[in-house]
């Protein structure tokens, strides 16, 4: 079988390929120029840009695998924010990065499991295993196989270098986060490597996803409506997990009818929302290739290398903070804010107008059900991100403590899948059942 052996782990051309980014954008640029000045029209010159950078983008960050790969995965997720003329040639690359990348090599694959699981594991442990992988991610890809009690298993096998190859692209990549943010206007690709690169040690930690993964499955063993496999067996490079049929969300979020869409979306929102009482974890990586819709109708969970642990549940001030903003109480919610970080002290604020900034990141919580989609999303996150807006200043003035950031990120990731959606779901509803202190004003 073709295809890559392992990560390619040499600094130098992992780092020329990276750079290969913007240095293609400039090239492509001065080809456009050329372009206009011989008579092509701006609209023709500038789409075939856009698919040109689009296939680079895809090409260079599917290829390295590792941290770029990472980002790519984080950048479909976010794309539905982004404003349609832009991201249209971007989409269909993107979406790919939810699913798929290069594949190592067949013999790869079985050297690692030579070492890891010892020489005969074909006959006394996995047998059957498929030779083409079934799924492949940033640091790992997937075969599906027969354990030894009959089981169907996936094996995911972590790719060597990996751990060195994340580190690596995750830090070049925020260097060259300025020139790459050209590609996505309003994203701040840095702070997305920079936590990613903080979160790098636990994504390669088999043994800690595997228990991570062994909580959710607990917490939800015999649930009507989410499914989490059951941890086989776990060495450092190795996961083998219980097999798990359905369809990934990347190909509901294409083909599913609208029925089946708002189906999803309210259990992928209901778990989000439920697993902190339950397993007092988040599922930290919202991206649709972590998700499946069962065959019984269930969703599917697969991938726990990256978690947000909150032992007591959500932070016991947030739902009170979102009442209050729903509830139009605009001094009460600076006071509650401010006493929770979220406003440094010292830091002057007119009340109002940060009520109307966080309106819109509250405002599918205020009626029955809210109908989530691309137009929306990218409605209410303009103003946000263009310096000339009045909520661009007042979020200028707004902080995220610590102990928020990483429930900030996987809710708005969670904001913009149900967007890819475009489900209809009563959040209202879900969060008064699993977010303490939550009293949102009658309708």
């Amino acid at each position: 079988m073709g295809g890559m052996s392992e990560i390619p782990r040499n600094a130098a051309r992992r780092t020329a390929r990276l750079a290969s980014l913007p240095l293609g954008a400039a090239s492509r640029s001065a080809i456009g120029l050329s372009r206009r000045a011989r008579g092509e029209s701006a609209e023709s010159v500038n789409e075939d840009l856009r698919r040109r950078t689009a296939e680079q983008l895809f090409t260079v960050l599917g290829s390295l695998k590792g941290g770029a790969m990472k980002v790519g995965q984080t950048l479909s997720v976010l794309e539905a924010a982004m404003p349609e003329d832009l991201v249209q040639p971007y989409r269909e690359m993107l979406v790919q990065l939810q699913d798929a990348a290069p594949p190592m090599s067949y013999s790869t694959v079985t050297d690692i499991l030579d070492r890891q699981l010892g020489s005969g594991w074909e006959r006394t442990m996995v047998r059957d295993l498929s030779e083409r992988p079934v799924a492949a991610a940033s640091i790992g890809q997937v075969h599906r196989g027969t354990w030894s009690d009959g089981r169907t298993v996936a094996v995911k096998v972590q790719y060597p270098g990996a751990d060195s190859a994340l580190r690596s692209d995750l830090q070049q990549l925020a260097r060259l986060a300025r020139v790459m943010g050209s590609f996505v206007s309003g994203l701040d690709i840095k702070s997305v490597t920079d936590e990613l690169l903080e979160r790098a040690d636990e994504e390669l930690d088999y043994a800690l996803e595997a228990e991570n993964q062994r909580v959710f499955a607990r917490a939800y063993r015999g649930d009507p409506d989410v499914a989490v496999p059951d941890v086989v067996a776990q060495t450092e490079h190795v996961l083998v997990s219980e097999w798990l049929d359905g369809s990934p969300l990347s190909q509901v979020i294409r083909e599913g009818s609208q029925e089946v869409r708002d189906a999803v979306g309210a259990l992928y929102l209901e778990m989000a929302a439920s697993s902190p009482a339950r397993c007092g974890m988040l599922q930290a990586d919202p991206h649709p290739g972590n998700f499946r819709l069962t065959p019984d109708g269930r969703l599917g969970v697969l991938d726990f290398g990256a978690v947000n642990r909150l032992p007591d549940g959500f932070p016991p001030r947030i739902g009170p903070l979102v009442s209050l903003a729903l509830r139009g109480e605009a001094e009460a919610l600076v006071d509650g804010l401010r006493a929770e970080g979220f406003i440094r002290q010292g830091v002057s604020v007119d009340p109002d107008r940060m009520l109307r900034y966080l309106r819109p990141f509250v405002e599918p919580l205020g009626k029955a059900s809210h109908h989530f989609t691309r137009e929306w999303l990218r409605e209410v996150s303009a103003p946000l991100t263009d310096p000339r807006t009045e909520e661009f200043l007042t979020g200028a003035k707004f902080n995220l403590p610590p102990e928020y950031v990483l429930i900030h990120r996987v809710f708005l990731g969670n904001t913009a899948v149900l967007s890819q959606l475009e489900a209809r779901v009563g959040a209202r509803e879900i969060f008064e059942r699993h977010l303490p202190g939550f009293a949102p004003p009658p309708l």
